[in-house]
């Protein structure tokens, strides 16, 4: 009796035990992980893992458990887990038959750490069958991080530079305007006291008057007739408007003492007013009249066919057409600037008599020092406190020199002076980046277009996102680590190659990229000269080389170089 219950319970021990060994026995055949290795992207470790329990594996009063853990030196990060169960279990999870077994796809993602670049992906269980648990060893089933977007973090990126607006020489035109009464040529005292030609004799003589701050460039008379009548007394006529027009300039200028030429032309019928001031009249049939000007292009054509529409000629005998019998008189000249030596000594003099734009111009084009610069931008910051620029610049000098604290200071000031200044938002964006803030660094850079580097911190915004494509269109015209890296991550390898080759003061970045690109294109030579350099302006690197999936196939070199 005895040892026929002693084989019964060791009969169900070997039973239970062999239930047991079924649910254990998965390994790394049963997955099957994308990408492999590994790889970084905008900050998070991507992964797809299609994963297959085996025929008879999944008892049908088994529950399984399998959450994907990514382990590493020092730690470990857990991911999205997906559970199944038998065809006996009732509950939500995923029904797995016994007989045939099953296929499932899990997708997870890691927040990207930087030990993860040497790391091991497992599959963990936790897996019970009925009420009891069940042990299933984790199975390995993917290999570290290619981390090479993570390089960004080693790239530096321009700040925005608030530009001034000063012109030496800036070209100015002044106007007059004399009418004159249907079919005459008279010049009236009452046009010639208009205002508009009393600012134009004014002119003249501030030009004549200040000829080291002002300088004529031309004179020009354009007289006029309106296109109504025969076109030949409307030659005539204007020719005689252009005439006494010219009269009267040389008069003006014989009395200023001042020598110039006058340029005159004249126009006999003057359709092109005409076509302008009827697109911005309010009459009522100006659509009409418009397409009849496109229609026709014989002058009396047009004509007649305007003066058919006797409701409407009216309101252009008395609107339109006097306003076209004029002469206009034109002078255009520099208003010339202080050079760059009189900026220079007026600030040494006394730089309250400069304006913003000068002392701007001053700071960011004539001062070769940083100190110099500063002093200057100080020098507006306190004559014209409601201008953001010289705060912004002084936070870019600020951030040149790794002080972000006190770029930010000057940022905050600058944007309670102006909200919505472009350089400000594009240095505070660029700050909230480089801190690992994308989410703000996008709320500023929505206000940042326009600034000079706005491309650029655009740029280096979709690497850290992971849009390596527009990273690379946005950094197209910039010769930077930033460009190079988003092209080698975009798989652009000639332009990368060109864009590492013209980076100006080249730093152990510039070098480890070319070895990263070398590696990609089978370069071995390019690849140790590269790494060796980089190793040797930067030591921390041949840690990072050590570790570096992107060098797997290059062992033997790597090796050598880190020791």
């Amino acid at each position: 009796m005895k040892k026929t219950q002693f084989l019964l319970m060791a009969a169900a021990v070997a039973a239970l035990l062999s239930s047991c060994g079924k649910l254990g026995n998965l390994s790394a055949d049963n997955f099957k992980v994308t990408p492999k290795p590994l790889e970084a992207v905008g900050g998070q470790v991507p992964v797809t893992i299609n994963g297959t329990f085996p025929e008879k594996y999944m008892k049908k009063k088994a529950v399984v458990t399998v959450t994907p853990v990514l382990k590493y030196d020092g730690g470990e990060a857990v991911g999205q887990s997906a559970t199944f169960q038998g065809e006996k279990v009732e509950g939500n999870a995923t029904t797995v038959k016994y007989k045939v077994g099953g296929t499932y796809t899990m997708k997870s993602t890691f927040a990207y750490e930087d030990p993860m670049i040497k790391s091991d992906l497992y599959a963990r269980f936790d897996a019970k069958k009925g009420k009891k648990k069940v042990s299933i060893p984790d199975v390995k089933i993917g290999y570290g991080v290619i981390a090479t977007s993570q390089l960004l973090s080693r790239c530096d990126i321009n700040p925005a530079t608030a530009p001034d607006a000063y012109q030496r020489i800036i070209e100015q035109k002044q106007e007059a305007n004399i009418k004159f009464l249907i079919n005459q040529a008279t010049l009236r005292s009452s046009e010639l006291g208009s205002t508009s030609v009393k600012d134009l004799s004014k002119i003249l003589k501030e030009i004549n008057d200040n000829q080291e701050e002002r300088a004529l460039n031309s004179i020009e008379v354009s007289a006029y007739a309106s296109p109504d009548g025969r076109y030949n007394l409307n030659e005539r006529l204007a020719e005689k408007r252009q005439n006494v027009s010219a009269d009267y300039m040389k008069k003006e200028l014989k009395r200023l003492k001042m020598n110039a030429d006058i340029d005159t032309k004249f126009t006999a019928e003057d359709w092109e007013g005409f076509q302008e001031l009827i697109s911005k009249s309010n009459l009522q049939d100006k659509d009409v009249i418009l397409r009849v000007l496109s229609m026709y292009q014989d002058p009396e054509e047009r004509e007649q066919q305007i003066s058919n529409m006797s409701e409407v000629y009216t309101d252009i005998k008395e609107g339109v057409l006097p306003e076209l019998r004029r002469a206009r008189l034109i002078v255009k000249y520099d208003v010339i600037g202080r050079s760059d030596e009189q900026i220079l000594a007026q600030y040494k003099a006394d730089p309250a008599k400069l304006s913003v734009e000068e002392l701007l111009y001053g700071a960011n084009k004539l001062v070769d020092t940083e100190a110099e610069k500063t002093q200057w931008y100080n020098t507006i910051a306190k004559q014209y406190p409601s201008d953001y620029r010289s705060l912004n610049n002084l936070a870019q000098q600020a951030l040149a020199k790794g002080d972000v604290d006190k770029a930010k200071s000057f940022l905050e000031q600058a944007k309670k002076v102006s909200s919505s200044a472009s350089e400000v938002n594009t240095n505070l964006g660029l700050i909230a980046l480089k801190s690992g803030d994308v989410t703000a660094a996008e709320t500023y850079l929505a206000q940042g277009s326009g600034a000079d580097t706005f491309k650029e911190v655009m740029g280096n915004l979709n690497i850290a996102k992971g849009n390596y494509t527009q990273a690379a269109a946005d950094l197209a015209n910039t010769q930077s680590n930033s460009a190079a890296l988003a092209q080698i991550l975009a798989k652009d390898y000639a332009k990368a190659k060109t864009t590492l080759a013209n980076i100006k003061n080249a730093d152990a970045t510039t070098d480890y990229l070319r070895a990263v690109l070398a590696a990609r294109t089978s370069d071995a030579t390019t690849l140790t000269n590269s790494l060796k350099s980089a190793i040797s302006k930067d030591a921390t690197l041949a840690v990072r080389a050590a570790k570096d999936l992107e060098f797997a196939d290059y062992a033997n070199i790597i090796k050598s170089l880190v020791k």
